[in-house]
């Protein structure tokens, strides 16, 4: 067994969160809004809700991951070799599916099929966005010893 893991500290993981979600906001709000015909105005307040949802999600969910990985390997987030760093964002992505999806359909009043599709485009969007993202973040804010 492996010692405690060092994990990012409260403040750090509210940085990064923060970074990534306005990141993704500006990013992401414009193709969605091409590629789903849904006006602009309601595309910003149906992904701001999305960003919460993904914020709180994104705590809990890199919070248990980064604990898991370093109590298994010894190892800090931001050391990850890239294949990890893959499934985690697959991870991440595909269980913000699972809670979002209803919310798309719901907000848009697209048929559910209609709906897993743009949740799709946007999770395979913030998939590429959430692996580069972390890369740079790792890079410009390792993980300090305590």
């Amino acid at each position: 067994m492996h010692k405690k893991p060092v994990l990012r500290s409260f403040a750090d993981r509210l940085r990064q969160i923060a970074l990534f979600e306005v990141g993704g906001l500006l990013l992401i709000t414009p193709p969605f809004t091409w590629a789903s015909g849904v006006p602009l105005s309601e595309s910003i307040g149906l992904l701001a809700v999305l960003a919460l949802m993904a914020s709180l999600w994104n705590g809990a969910y890199n919070t248990a991951f980064d604990w898991s990985e370093g109590r298994l390997t010894g190892r800090t987030a931001d050391i990850r070799p890239l294949p990890l760093r893959i499934l985690h964002a697959v991870g991440f992505e595909g269980g913000l599916l699972i809670m979002t999806l209803p919310v798309i359909v719901w907000w848009t009043k697209m048929g559910w099929l209609e709906a897993l599709i743009a949740d799709i485009g946007l999770a395979i969007a913030y998939t590429v966005y959430a692996l580069l993202f972390n890369l740079a973040y790792d890079r410009y804010f390792p993980i300090r010893e305590k």
